[in-house]
């Protein structure tokens, strides 16, 4: 299998900061927020990252592309918050539901790990969501360590 990742164009860039957006609302929601709150997280987020709404340094935004041309998914990397500029981030990946389980998020994964390292990064994390086991089984295997832990224990 031949996966590329193509940067997306600044033409394409607002719909897909909308499908990002909705996406992070929806693992939000799943993960038992309620859907005002994770509309507000996911905008603030969103206007961090990408504060005119475009494109922005330190971060790429590319779409996952199989061997016929087609996209399957995105790719979302970038340089992480701390001081320390060879620490990147893996700020989202998603591939298309008709498309997972093919290998496509691994292959996505290894050309991000490379593109960051020949940009300078020296270690590459991310975050993952608790019901997202497929997520936690690919980066386990892809030898990616937990730091940390966060858990929730609702009182209703």
């Amino acid at each position: 299998m031949t996966v590329t990742l193509q940067r997306i164009l600044t033409s394409e860039f607002p719909s897909w900061l909308d499908r990002s957006c909705t996406e992070y609302v929806g693992d939000l929601v799943t993960q038992g927020g309620s859907r005002e709150e994770a509309q507000r997280i996911a905008a603030e987020s969103m206007a961090r990252s990408f504060p005119d709404g475009a494109p922005s340094p330190g971060n790429e935004v590319f779409h996952i592309m199989n061997e016929a041309g087609a996209a399957v998914g995105y790719l979302w990397i970038g340089q992480d918050v701390s001081a320390d500029p060879g620490a990147w981030w893996v700020w989202d990946l998603v591939i298309n539901p008709d498309q997972r389980g093919q290998g496509f998020g691994r292959a996505a994964m290894l050309l991000g790990e490379e593109y960051a390292r020949s940009h300078g990064a020296h270690s590459l994390g991310l975050s993952v969501f608790g019901f997202n086991t497929g997520a936690q089984g690919l980066y386990n295997s892809l030898g990616y360590e937990t730091t940390s832990v966060k858990m929730l224990k609702k009182l209703i």
